[in-house]
């Protein structure tokens, strides 16, 4: 027996306990602390049946993340998960495996082997290998459908989303959900069961369906990760292991979803993926920030500003339970403000993402006001008006003023100095960048833009708020747009100076949506509003060096009032619905406009369209990198995935430059640099790893270890 698991027994009744804190992954040695369990269960002829539970707050959450890369780097050649599931289901007394908390991914194959499974209400079931670019490898596509039926097991294993205990005994995964303690109501249940024939999970066939019914249910899903999960090679393995499991013998089944699984592994999109996950939980660390630090209270809130962004904030802030002020300059503003949070209140609930009575409890946090004075006893405020420098000290000015020390004051704002607007005040300590990104109350980043003057309590607080709020906090430096609206800048540039070469603006988003972007550029500024960037640019123009070419078709299309969706029209044109269609008089406008500026028009490949875009972002990260912006090369990732519509399976633009080379990404860049300017000037930091062989995920590594 390892440390890892414990066998006791129970008047004949074994009990197996997983103790592998803190979510009992399945690392090595608790499998085979299990197997060893079974062996003596076998020889003791006083035990009649066995309990296998999971100690501390879960059942098993699932393998053990680290050994994927153990595998596919050649370290670890084991047999997997499976041996020791078949032998679970070979042994000769029945095994209940009794479930809280979590049975996720290699938990959920474990719980599935048993004879039984009962479970709290409160415990979670599901296969999320999806998520790390996978498919269960021992047996969850094979064994899911003998107990959920086909159609469940394909949905459960292509979205990767759970199901509650309910719905699972409901399938046919829970045998009985346990009121109580859990320990004591599995006990019984397998006193009941003892002595009874069990059947084993491989053998139930009944579930299978047949070829007519089965043919319909793999087309249809086929069909739907076409359209939602376009060129993604795990979902698709799911599908084509789950059939498997309807046309093949147990056995040949779990060959060809093993087959599918080790193609899915060493597939670059499950590198990736997996390389996400980790690095979403190493954004936390900051290397001069202990853990130690103090966390300050955050019972109560204030947003200034009711338009998009400030109402979103609030509802973020009530979301999470705590009490907000929304505060606009005029009454008119205020309304409005607030009858967007109630429209949608209502349309979540319309939605049945949340009932009406959580919605009535979420508005009542909210409360409006037209005074500053009402701050006085406030912990964090968020600024989130106009962005433009002087109403922004303005603000803080007020906020100096009327907030209690110790008060933490936060700007959203998405470019501006926050050393600037600190300086506004007499406690530049307590003032930090909180940037939400909209539509606030969905999206999932927040960046926390740290000013020279910001305390760690401070930084340390917002960090743990993002957690609280929901969201993924990545801690960025202070400079001209911070770290992603800095690299968004280049990355939408080329976009404006590939129409004003010639391609087409259809074809420019067409060759970043295919490549996996959420949206591509032209329509992303249609959707945030064209005169955002313009406003921005207005505000910063007098910084533009002389002579260094600048896109300014967007400018001439914000001249003409065509701001986007907000306006009906920007660079396409919109219906009621806000639903895009090319427009051939932008068409018009531009080559009239590229005329007039002597720009000779080509034809561009879409190969150029993402190579300009992506690098464009890669030579700026690389720079950020360089000038201590960013902690990491992941933490751009991160940035860009969350915040940005970057496709996860590709990584995060830094992944993806490793993924291609550095080499290979600088020889690129520095073609365009011969062929369009100095804008196109390799970053320093790219052309050193280049020359050295290394690669940005090594100089992020290396930057945390000295740090």
């Amino acid at each position: 027996m390892t440390a890892l698991v414990q066998l006791t027994s129970d008047n004949g009744i074994a009990v197996i306990t997983i103790n592998n804190p803190p979510v009992n992954a399945l690392s090595p040695g608790v499998p085979e602390g299990i197997s060893e369990a079974l062996d003596q269960i076998a020889q003791n002829a006083s035990v009649k049946a066995a309990v296998l539970i999971g100690g501390g707050r879960t059942f098993v959450a699932g393998a053990d993340i680290k050994e994927f890369g153990k595998m596919t780097s050649g370290k670890s050649r084991g047999a997997g998960l499976l041996p020791l599931l078949l032998k679970i289901e070979d042994s000769t007394k029945p095994v209940i495996v009794a479930v809280h908390g979590t049975a996720f991914g290699g938990g959920m194959e474990l719980a599935m082997a048993g004879h039984y499974r009962v479970a709290l209400a409160t415990a979670q079931f599901g296969q999320p290998e999806v998520k790390l670019g996978l498919i269960p490898g021992a047996a969850g596509t094979q064994r899911l459908p003998r107990l959920a039926g086909v159609s469940k097991a394909v949905e459960l294993c292509v979205s990767g989303n759970p199901v509650s205990a309910e719905e699972a005994q409901k399938l046919g995964i829970v045998d009985s959900i346990i009121e109580g303690d859990l320990l004591s109501g599995a006990i019984a249940f397998a006193r009941e069961a003892s002595g009874k024939p069990a059947s084993k999970t491989r053998e139930r066939n009944e579930k299978l369906g047949n070829a007519t019914e089965n043919a319909v249910i793999f087309s249809a899903a086929r069909e739907a990760v076409a359209k939602k999960q376009r060129g993604l090679l795990a979902p698709v393995s799911a599908i084509n292991a789950v059939e498997a499991a309807t046309k093949m013998p147990f056995e040949e089944g779990c060959k060809t979803e093993r087959k599918l699984f080790m193609e899915c592994l060493f597939s670059e999109q499950s590198k990736s993926l997996i390389h996400v996950f980790f690095s979403e939980r190493e954004v936390a660390k900051i290397p001069d920030i202990p853990k130690q630090t103090n966390i300050l209270p955050i019972h109560s809130a204030a947003v200034v500003g009711a338009g998009t962004m400030g109402g979103g904030i609030a509802m973020v802030l009530a979301n999470a339970g705590i009490p907000v002020l929304l505060k606009e300059a005029d009454q008119a503003a205020l309304d409005r403000g607030l009858a967007t949070i109630q429209s949608n209140y209502a349309n979540s609930v319309k939605r049945g993402r949340f009932s009406q009575q959580i919605a009535k409890e979420r508005l009542k946090r909210i409360t409006p006001t037209l005074a500053y004075d009402d701050f006085s006893g406030i912990d964090l405020v968020i600024e989130a008006v106009f962005e433009g420098m002087a109403l922004k000290k303005e603000v803080f000015q007020e906020l100096d003023r009327v907030c209690k020390p110790g008060a933490i004051l936060a700007s959203n704002t998405s470019t501006l100095s926050i050393d600037e607007i600190a300086s506004a005040t007499s406690r530049p300590e307590s003032v930090i960048g909180t940037h939400f990104f909209s539509p606030a109350n969905v999206m999932r980043l927040l960046e926390i833009v740290r000013g020279k003057a910001s305390s760690k309590e401070v930084i340390a607080t917002c960090m743990h708020l993002s957690k609280t709020l929901g969201k993924v906090g990545v801690l960025v430096g202070n400079c001209r747009g911070f770290v992603g609206n800095r690299m968004f800048g280049p990355y939408r540039r080329e976009a404006q100076f590939l129409i004003e070469e010639g391609a087409r603006i259809e074809a420019v988003d067409q060759a970043l949506s295919e490549f996996g972007m959420a949206m591509g550029p032209l329509a992303t500024g249609d959707l945030a509003g064209l005169d955002v960037g313009w406003r921005i640019r207005q505000e910063y123009r007098h910084l533009e060096v002389p002579g260094i070419r600048q896109p300014f078709v967007e400018d001439r299309l914000c001249e003409v009032r065509r701001y986007g969706q907000k306006t009906g029209a920007g660079w396409y044109k919109y219906d009621d619905q806000r639903r895009a269609a090319p427009d051939p008089a932008v068409g018009e406008l531009i080559r009239k406009w590229v005329e007039e500026a002597g720009i000779v028009q080509r034809q561009i490949s879409a190969a150029e369209i993402t190579d300009r875009c992506l690098y464009a972002l890669v030579n700026e990260g690389a720079r950020i990198l360089e000038e201590g912006y960013a902690l990491r090369a992941s933490d751009i990732d991160i940035i860009y995935i969350n915040g940005y519509g970057f496709p996860a399976h590709r990584g995060g633009p830094m992944w993806y430059a490793d993924t291609i080379g550095p080499k290979r990404v600088y020889e690129r860049i520095s073609e365009f640099h011969r062929q369009h300017g100095e804008i196109w000037q390799p970053a320093p930091l790219l052309k050193q790893l280049a020359e050295e062989g290394k690669n940005f995920a090594e100089y992020g590594s290396e930057q945390s270890a000295t740090a």
